[in-house]
C-alpha cells in the first residue's frame, strides 16, 4: 500500500466558494439568469465515464451522459472545465465555453486529446541535468502561448547541479521577458518566486517530463503529500511516472494546481498562432524574405537563412521551428482526414439504414 494518500483518499477540505474555485465574470456571463435549477461546478478530475466536481451545492462524481461521447474529444469535459449541473438530479447539462484549452495529438497521431482547460499560468518544469532540453521547452511554449496562458519556466534540482545559472541563461534566451524560476523543489522557502504566481482563484498547471520534480513541487507548495514522488533513473535522469491522472488540487490561498502525468509525447496540433509568438524572432525575420510563402529551406532571398549565416539566429532554433511547424501541419491534416472518413462512413450507414427501413414498410 502506498504511504501517501491518493487524491480520492485525501480528507475533503471545506467546500470552496465559486470565487475561490476561479469562477470569473467570463464564466458567470454564460449562466442563464432565469435558470435557478442549474448550478455551476468545476471539474477536478476525469475518470473513464465520469467527472469529479466541486462547487456550492455540488460535490462528488457524476457520470458523463452517453450522448456526449458522440461529440469530438475536445468537446467533452476535461480537468479545469466549468459545467452546469441540474439541481434536481444531479446530472451534467452543459459545458461552459473555455478561457483556455490545452490539447495534444493522442498517441497514434489521428485524434485530439484534451490536457486541461481554463488554466491561467503554466509552470514549465525542467531539471538542471541531462533532462533539460531547449527544443522541448520551445514545444511547451508554443502550446501555452497558443492557449493564451502565461508560461513560467521552473528549473528544479538546483542543489544537484554544478552550474545551475547556466540552465537559467539558456532558458531565458528562448523568449524576451520569459520568467524563469530556479528552485530546489524540496525547500519550501526556495519556492517564494513560484508562489507569487499562485494567486487566489487562479489555476496553475504543471507541465513537464516524468522525473523533473512536478509532484515534489506540488507537495511542497501544498505542504502535504498530495502526489507520490519517485527518483529519476541514474543513467539518463529520465523519470518514472508517479502521477497517474490529471487532477486539480487546492492549496493555501485558494489557488488550484493541476498536476499531470509526465508526457514523453506532446504532439502539437492547431498551434500556428502559438508558434508565431514563441518564435517571434523568426517571424520578424521572415517578413523580409523575398517570397511571402518562403519555407526557409533553399529559396533565394530568405532573410531567415541569411540571419543564421550571419550568426544572428541559432541554426538549432530554426531547425526546431521548422520541425514543430511541419508536425503541426501534418497533425491537422491527419485529424481532418480521419474525421472526413468518419463523416463519409456515417452517411453510408444512415443511407443503408434508411433503405432497409423503406424496404420493411
Amino acid at each position: 500500500m502506498s504511504e501517501h494518500p491518493t487524491h480520492s483518499e485525501m480528507p475533503s477540505p471545506a467546500a470552496p466558494t465559486l470565487r475561490a474555485l476561479g469562477f470569473s465574470t467570463f464564466f458567470r456571463s454564460q449562466c442563464p439568469a432565469d435558470r435557478e435549477d442549474l448550478l455551476p461546478a468545476r471539474v477536478l478530475a476525469v475518470e473513464r465515464t465520469g467527472v469529479l466536481l466541486a462547487g456550492p451545492g455540488v460535490k462528488g462524481q457524476l457520470p458523463i451522459p452517453g450522448s456526449w461521447f458522440d461529440a469530438p474529444p475536445e468537446e467533452r469535459p476535461t480537468v479545469g472545465d466549468w459545467v452546469l449541473v441540474a439541481r434536481d438530479g444531479p446530472r451534467l447539462v452543459r459545458l461552459l465555453e473555455r478561457s483556455s484549452r490545452f490539447v495534444r495529438v493522442a498517441p497514434g497521431g489521428d485524434e485530439l486529446q484534451l490536457i486541461a482547460a481554463n488554466v491561467d499560468v503554466v509552470l514549465l518544469v525542467s531539471a538542471c541535468n541531462q533532462e533539460f532540453n531547449l527544443a522541448r521547452l520551445e514545444r511547451y511554449l508554443a502550446l501555452v502561448l497558443d492557449a493564451g496562458a502565461t508560461p513560467v519556466v521552473v528549473l528544479t534540482k538546483r542543489d544537484l547541479a554544478e552550474d545551475p545559472e547556466a540552465f537559467v541563461q539558456q532558458a531565458a534566451r528562448l523568449r524576451p521577458g520569459l520568467a524563469v524560476e530556479l528552485v530546489n523543489a524540496l525547500d519550501a522557502e526556495d519556492l517564494a518566486g513560484v508562489r507569487a504566481w499562485c494567486t487566489p482563484g487562479s489555476t496553475v498547471a504543471l507541465l513537464g517530463s516524468s522525473g523533473v520534480g512536478k509532484s515534489t513541487l506540488l507537495n511542497t507548495l501544498a505542504g502535504a503529500a498530495l502526489q507520490q514522488t519517485g527518483a529519476a533513473r541514474d543513467d539518463d535522469d529520465k523519470g518514472r511516472h508517479t502521477t497517474t491522472r490529471r487532477s486539480l488540487h487546492r492549496i493555501d490561498g485558494d489557488c488550484w494546481i493541476l498536476d499531470a502525468p509526465g508526457m514523453r509525447e506532446l504532439g502539437l496540433v492547431g498551434v500556428e498562432a502559438g508558434l508565431e509568438v514563441a518564435f517571434d524572432d523568426i517571424a520578424a525575420l521572415a517578413s523580409a524574405c523575398r517570397f511571402r510563402d518562403c519555407s526557409h529551406h533553399d529559396e533565394p532571398g530568405c532573410a531567415v537563412r541569411a540571419a543564421v549565416e550571419r550568426g544572428e539566429l541559432e541554426a538549432r532554433r530554426l531547425t526546431s521551428f521548422l520541425k514543430l511547424q511541419r508536425e503541426d501541419r501534418h497533425a491537422r491534416e491527419s485529424i481532418a482526414e480521419r474525421r472526413a472518413r468518419a463523416r463519409r462512413f456515417d452517411r453510408v450507414v444512415r443511407h443503408a439504414s434508411a433503405v432497409r427501413d423503406k424496404r420493411r414498410q
